[in-house]
């Protein structure tokens, strides 16, 4: 704890915000004085405290997954994660922490700990495994009524965007008050930014995180994410990462590039003694190929998800590969060969970034355990070619419980826990009656 109070003392720290990830991505925790979290011996929290669905709503406690006692559990401060809020009006620190039970195991429906897991597969291995998100997300107006749609802000010209402005600097520097401010506020707390681009949407934006350990770079997205909405409230805007919250607009992905090097050369194993691709690299593919469709519910965890997936606009309708191919589910970039690596681009912005990292390195994994051949690289358009995704909740769920072996890599107990939380928000969603329902429906049928 010297190492904690030595930053709480260097940095004149008054409070401190400990934070854990829920299930949704969602922080959680307690908020305490600087010299109490100093001396804290582990916060507690409830257990089911990370289970809650984005409604608001527990799963029950007759899946064998809670301990019926409502339990507490407790919370351990990871140091590396200790960062400064740059938002705070007084000196205020965060930090991440993982969760264990009192007897010091694990929590194993933890979406932390679930990443560690798979983690431990790879370092059993022999292999470092090293990834880069891409994060998008888009501006909007401020709404406070669900049932108004989305709109975007006004920039500093005083317009709204009213065509595609895929890359343009001009559009980013509409808000280039809010851009500035995100780059501030991520250099003050490391969160390493690589490159910021207008992306195909009205006050869309993409941001990419430079590649490094899986584990630090989803604390780093994670943070992210709520760095952006801070800084957009801060602007009068909301800055919302759905994966598809405007009709007639693109979605918005976390597409992740992932390799592994070998732990002890430092070589990227993706490539072979030749220089040209490994089995391994054609495995992992083959990985990914087989076990991302039962993985999906994870990449895209909510109803809106499933709206993102459509021809034609930038987002993946099937597990096609291909070398510098934008339209396939994984592309493999064109490059320096010691940075060969796969880009899986299923994953949407509002999926969890540690379960998403965790589930693709996973899938990537049990490819090279299994030796699964990829099909062949596509050259031209997927999305000319039918959909061979899960194209519901539902139905995504159903393959993930089927998929025994990906399954027992991420953990029984968090696939139990999180099939509950999934069911309760699919259930909440099919008890509204949509504004199409009484469009359409009401006088016509």
């Amino acid at each position: 704890m010297n190492e904690i109070k030595d930053w709480l003392d260097k940095h004149g720290i008054s409070e401190v915000e400990c934070i854990v990830p829920d299930m949704a991505g969602t922080p959680r925790g307690k908020i305490m004085p600087a010299a109490k979290f100093a001396d804290e011996q582990g916060m507690r929290l409830p257990e089911d405290a990370l289970l809650q669905a984005v409604t608001g709503d527990y799963i029950s406690d007759d899946l064998g997954v809670l301990d019926p006692a409502d339990i507490d559990i407790v919370l351990s401060p990871d140091v590396k994660t200790l960062r400064l809020m740059p938002w705070a009006a007084e000196p205020t620190g965060q930090v991440i922490h993982d969760s264990f039970y009192k007897d010091g195991s694990p929590v194993e429906m933890a979406p932390r700990y679930v990443l560690q897991r798979v983690l431990k597969l790879y370092e059993e291995a022999g292999w470092k495994p090293i990834v880069a998100p891409e994060l998008e997300f888009y501006l909007v107006k401020q709404n406070t009524d669900p049932d108004y749609p989305l709109e975007p802000p006004v920039g500093r010209s005083g317009r709204i965007e009213s065509a595609r402005q895929a890359y343009s600097i001009d559009a980013l520097a509409e808000f280039d008050p809010f851009v500035d401010e995100v780059y501030d506020y991520c250099e003050e707390q490391g969160l390493a930014i690589d490159t910021l681009i207008h992306e195909s949407g009205p006050a869309q934006m993409e941001i990419n995180l430079f590649h490094g350990e899986p584990l630090e770079l989803a604390d780093q997205a994670f943070l992210f994410k709520r760095t952006v909405r801070e800084v957009a409230l801060r602007h009068n805007m909301f800055a919302t990462f759905m994966a598809k919250p405007m009709e007639q607009q693109p979605g918005s992905s976390m597409h992740i590039h992932q390799s592994i090097l070998d732990s002890a050369t430092g070589k990227n194993i993706f490539n072979g003694p030749d220089g040209e691709a490994s089995e391994v690299f054609f495995h992992y593919i083959g990985g990914l190929q087989k076990y991302l469709p039962a993985g999906l519910a994870i990449l895209a965890p909510y109803v809106n998800s499933y709206r993102r997936a459509a021809r034609y606009q930038a987002a993946p309708i099937n597990l096609k590969w291909g070398y510098d191919n934008r339209t396939t589910g994984l592309r493999v970039p064109i490059g320096d060969t010691e940075a060969r690596r796969v880009e899986n681009r299923l994953a949407g912005a509002d999926a969890n970034p540690y379960l998403a990292i965790a589930v693709s390195l996973a899938c990537g994994y049990l490819g090279t355990r299994e030796r699964t051949a990829p099909g062949e690289p596509l050259k031209g358009s997927a999305y000319e070619l039918d959909f061979d995704l899960p194209r519901t909740l539902a139905e995504s769920l159903n393959q993930l419980n089927d998929a025994e072996p990906l399954r027992g890599l991420l953990g029984e107990r968090f696939i139990a826990a999180y099939t509950a939380i999934k069911k309760i928000e699919n259930e909440a969603f099919m008890s509204v009656i949509s504004s199409w329902e009484r469009e359409y429906l009401l006088w016509n049928v």
